[in-house]
C-alpha cells in the first residue's frame, strides 16, 4: 500500500491593493483546503497584493502591507498543521522579487523568487521585479522584525531551493517558468522533487485554454510528479482576464480543475496523491533513472513534518478526469460577462448604459450585459452569499434576491436609440426588440434638434453650410457632418448615464459601455470620441467574425430570437441620408475592406510582425485563389495607409476586455507610434518592385501559383 497526501490548490477573485479582501480570500481557501483533509495549500501568483498593481510594485507601501498580511495569516489560528505558500512582492538586498512565501506553524520555511518574468502580451514584470538567476543556490533573508516578533526567524532561506518532508519533496514553479523552454520542473523531478508547486496568474485569450491544460499535463508526463497549478480569476483592475482555471495533474492526467468562468470569488480543488503511484511511473522510464542517478541537487529546506496521515490509506485515489474546452462563441459569451461583473461591483456604480443601435456590435455588448444578469442570478442560486451581497449594494436594496435575468437587467441595464433623420426604421425597431427581450431600461431618444443647433453655431460663425456627399458636398463635409452626429451620441450617453438613476429615484450613476470591435480599431474605422468612447468596452478584443459566431449562439443559449433579424442586417454607421428611406451607407463599402479581411491583417500586423512588404509576400498566396498579386497589394495598401492615418485614435481607445493577440490597443499591449508616414513610399516602392517581378514572370495578372519562389527578393 501506498503513502496517500491530499494537496489542494486554488484559484482566487483577487483585487490589485486590495490587502484587506484578498487576506480574507486566502483564509478562506485555507478554510476549505484543510476542511478538504489537505496538507498542503498553494495560490495564485502575487495573491497577496493583486497581481495588476503594476507601478505601485515600485512603493515600499506595497512591501509593507504584503508582509502585514502574511503577519496576520501567521498567526491565524487555521493556518496550522497545514504548509501554505502564498505569492508576494519582496525586496532582497534592495532588489525586489516576485516569490512564493511557504510557511507551516508559524514558521517560514523558504522565500522562492520567480527565476523566469514575462515581458510578452500584457505583461511587463521586468519592469517591476528581477529574475533570481542564482540557479540551485540560495542565501540568508533577514525577516521584518514585525514577522520575526511571531516566528522567531531572524532570518530564512531566500533562492532556488525545495522543501524535503518526512516523505516527500516539494519544488516550486512561478507562472512563466512553466511556459519557458528551460523549465525546472524536469531538472528538481530528476532530483527527486514528486510535488511541483506553481502559482501563476495566466490571463485569458480566445482559443487559447488548452495551452497551460497541455503544460500542465506534460510537466507530469514525461518525468511523473504531481503538480499544482493554481490562478487568479476575475479582472483583477486591469483590460485582462484572469478564468481561473486551476488544475492538478498526476503522471501525465490531469486529476482535478475547478471550473472556469465562474462568479465564485473562491473555490479551491484537491486531489489524494498516491507517493507511490509517482515513483512506480518514474522507475518504469529507464532513460528518466539513468539521468536522475547524474542530477544535480537542489539545496533543501528539511522539515519534520508529514503531509502524510495513518488514516489516508483509507482515501481513494484520484482518477483522471476529461478537460472540455469551451468554444470561442461560450468565450465570449461568459468571459467579459464575467470581467463586467467584476467592474461594477467594485466601480461603486448602480449599472451600466449602453447607446444601442440595433446593430450588431451593440447587440453583442448587450447580449453580454445579459450573459452577466444570468451568471448572476444562477451564482444566487447556487448559494454564492458574496454575488448576493454584491447585486444587493448595487441596486441599493437590502432585502433584494435576483430570480429572473430580465429583471435584474431591468435594475442594472439602461439602453438608449439615439435617433437621427439618418436612421432606420429597421435598425429602431431591432434595438426596441432586444431591449424587450433582454429586459432592460429603454428609451428613444431624437438627437436631430441638437445636431442642428451645432451645424447652426457654426454656419453662424463661418457663413458656410456643410452639406452631406448625397446632396453635393465634399468628402470632408461629408465626414464632418457624419461625426458631429457621432460626437453627439457620446455627449449624451454620458448625461444620460449620470442622470437616469435620478429619474429613476436610486443613487449613483452608470458606466457606458463601448461597443467599438477589434477590427474598427485596426483601421480607425470610427468617430474619435463618439460613442467609440465609452468608460469600459467588453467587446474591443474581439473581431466581427467571432462575435457574429457569439450572436448566434446566444440566440438560441439566452432566447433571443432578434438576433438572427440582427444578424441578417449589413452593418453600417447610419450617418449618412438614406436614399427613398434605404440604407445607403455600409461598413464594409465605408472601409473598402470586409470584416473578414481586416482580421486577417490584424494577426498578420501584430502576431506574425509583418510590415507592408511582408503582409503583401504572405497574402498573395494565402489570397492567390481570390486576387491579383496587383488586387492584393491594392488591399495591403490601402489598410496601412487606413491604420497609419487613424493610429492616433487608439491613444483615446476605450479600456476594452482583452481576448485577442492582435490587439492594436495602445495603452498596454500595442506599443507602435501613433504617427506615423502614411505614404509608406519605401515600403510600398517595394510591393511595386515584386510586382513587377511578378509581372516578368507572366504572373502580374494573374492568380499566384503557391510556391515559395514568387516572393524572391532577388
Amino acid at each position: 500500500m501506498g503513502r496517500k497526501v491530499v494537496v489542494a490548490t486554488c484559484s482566487l477573485n483577487q483585487w490589485a491593493l486590495d490587502f484587506e479582501g484578498n487576506y480574507e480570500r486566502i483564509v478562506d481557501s485555507i478554510l476549505q483546503a484543510k476542511a478538504s483533509g489537505a496538507s498542503y495549500r498553494s495560490g495564485p501568483e502575487l495573491e497577496i497584493p493583486g497581481y495588476s498593481c503594476n507601478d505601485h510594485f515600485h512603493e515600499c507601501d506595497t512591501m509593507l502591507h504584503s508582509w502585514e498580511v502574511v503577519a496576520k495569516l501567521l498567526q491565524h489560528p487555521s493556518c496550522v498543521d497545514i504548509i501554505i505558500d502564498v505569492g508576494m512582492p519582496v525586496m532582497h538586498k534592495n532588489v525586489t522579487y516576485n516569490c512564493r512565501l511557504v510557511f507551516l506553524n508559524r514558521k517560514i520555511l523558504l522565500i522562492r523568487p520567480k527565476m523566469i518574468l514575462c515581458d510578452d502580451g500584457n505583461y511587463r514584470e521586468t519592469r517591476w521585479f528581477s529574475a533570481w538567476k542564482k540557479i540551485r543556490q540560495t542565501e540568508e533573508h533577514f525577516l521584518p522584525r514585525m514577522i520575526s516578533k511571531i516566528t522567531g526567524q531572524p532570518t530564512v532561506p531566500f533562492g532556488d531551493a525545495v522543501i524535503s518532508t518526512l516523505e516527500t519533496c516539494i519544488g516550486y514553479e512561478i507562472c512563466e517558468e512553466l511556459w519557458n523552454p528551460s523549465s525546472s520542473h524536469i531538472p528538481m523531478g530528476l532530483d527527486g522533487v514528486e510535488i511541483t508547486v506553481n502559482g501563476s496568474g495566466s490571463y485569458t485569450e480566445i482559443r487559447k485554454g488548452y495551452v497551460f491544460v497541455d503544460l500542465v499535463k506534460s510537466a507530469t508526463a514525461k518525468s511523473g510528479g504531481c503538480y499544482l497549478f493554481g490562478n487568479l480569476r476575475g479582472c483583477d483592475g486591469e483590460r485582462t482576464y484572469f478564468t481561473g482555471h486551476a488544475l492538478i495533474s498526476l503522471n501525465g492526467d490531469i486529476v482535478a480543475q475547478t471550473i472556469p468562468y465562474s462568479l465564485c470569488e473562491v473555490e479551491v480543488i484537491t486531489a489524494t496523491i498516491d507517493l507511490e503511484d509517482i515513483r512506480k511511473y518514474r522507475t518504469s522510464i529507464r532513460s528518466r533513472t539513468l539521468h536522475g542517478a547524474q542530477s544535480e541537487s537542489y539545496p533543501r529546506v528539511k522539515i519534520n513534518f508529514a503531509l502524510s496521515k495513518e488514516e489516508d490509506i483509507f482515501l481513494p485515489s484520484c482518477l483522471p478526469i476529461q478537460v472540455t474546452y469551451p468554444s470561442p462563441e461560450e468565450e465570449i459569451l461568459k468571459g467579459p460577462a464575467c470581467w463586467l461583473w467584476d467592474y461594477l461591483r467594485r466601480s461603486g456604480q448602480g449599472g451600466y448604459l449602453l447607446p444601442l443601435s440595433g446593430g450588431a456590435d451593440s447587440s453583442s455588448t448587450a447580449t453580454i450585459v445579459y450573459s452577466m444578469c444570468n451568471m448572476v442570478v444562477n451564482a444566487v442560486a447556487k448559494g454564492e452569499s458574496q454575488v448576493l451581497e454584491d447585486v444587493r449594494r448595487i441596486v441599493s436594496q437590502g432585502d433584494y434576491v435576483p430570480r429572473d435575468p430580465r429583471e435584474l437587467c431591468g435594475r442594472l441595464f439602461h439602453t438608449v436609440y439615439m435617433a437621427t433623420e439618418n436612421s432606420s426604421q429597421e435598425t429602431k425597431q431591432h434595438a426596441k426588440t432586444l431591449s424587450q427581450q433582454i429586459g432592460s431600461y429603454h428609451l428613444p431618444i431624437a438627437i436631430d434638434r441638437g445636431v442642428s443647433v451645432l451645424l447652426l453655431i457654426f454656419s453662424s460663425s463661418t457663413q458656410f453650410v456643410p452639406k452631406f456627399r448625397a446632396h453635393g458636398g465634399t468628402p470632408r463635409e461629408n465626414s464632418a457632418l457624419q461625426n458631429v452626429q457621432a460626437r453627439l451620441r457620446m455627449v449624451l450617453a454620458y448625461l444620460f448615464a449620470q442622470l437616469l438613476l435620478w429619474v429613476r429615484g436610486r443613487p449613483g450613476g452608470l458606466l457606458v459601455l463601448g461597443s467599438a470591435n477589434i477590427d474598427e480599431a485596426l483601421t480607425g474605422y470610427m468617430t474619435k470620441y463618439d460613442c467609440s468612447s465609452a468608460d469600459i468596452n467588453p467587446i474591443g478584443g474581439f473581431s466581427k467574425s467571432d462575435l457574429k459566431k457569439f450572436l448566434w449562439l446566444a440566440k438560441d443559449r439566452l432566447n433571443l430570437p432578434v438576433l438572427s433579424t440582427i444578424l441578417d442586417s449589413p452593418p453600417t454607421a447610419e450617418l449618412e441620408p438614406l436614399v427613398d428611406g434605404r440604407l445607403a451607407q455600409t461598413d464594409e463599402a465605408d472601409m473598402g475592406m470586409t470584416y473578414d479581411e481586416l482580421a486577417i491583417y490584424g494577426k498578420l500586423r501584430k502576431v506574425d510582425g509583418c510590415g507592408p512588404y511582408s503582409m503583401f509576400c504572405k497574402l498573395i498566396h494565402l489570397w492567390s485563389s481570390s486576387f491579383t498579386p496587383a488586387e492584393v497589394a491594392a488591399k495591403v495598401k490601402l489598410f496601412f495607409r487606413f491604420y497609419s492615418l487613424n493610429r492616433h485614435k487608439m491613444t483615446v481607445l476605450t479600456p476594452a476586455y482583452h481576448t485577442e493577440a492582435h490587439s492594436p490597443d495602445d495603452h498596454r499591449f500595442d506599443h507602435r507610434p501613433f504617427l506615423y508616414n502614411n505614404k509608406w513610399s519605401w515600403q510600398f516602392a517595394a510591393i511595386d518592385r515584386q510586382l513587377e517581378f511578378l509581372s516578368s514572370k507572366g504572373a502580374g495578372g494573374d492568380r499566384v501559383e503557391r510556391t515559395s519562389s514568387a516572393c524572391s527578393t532577388t
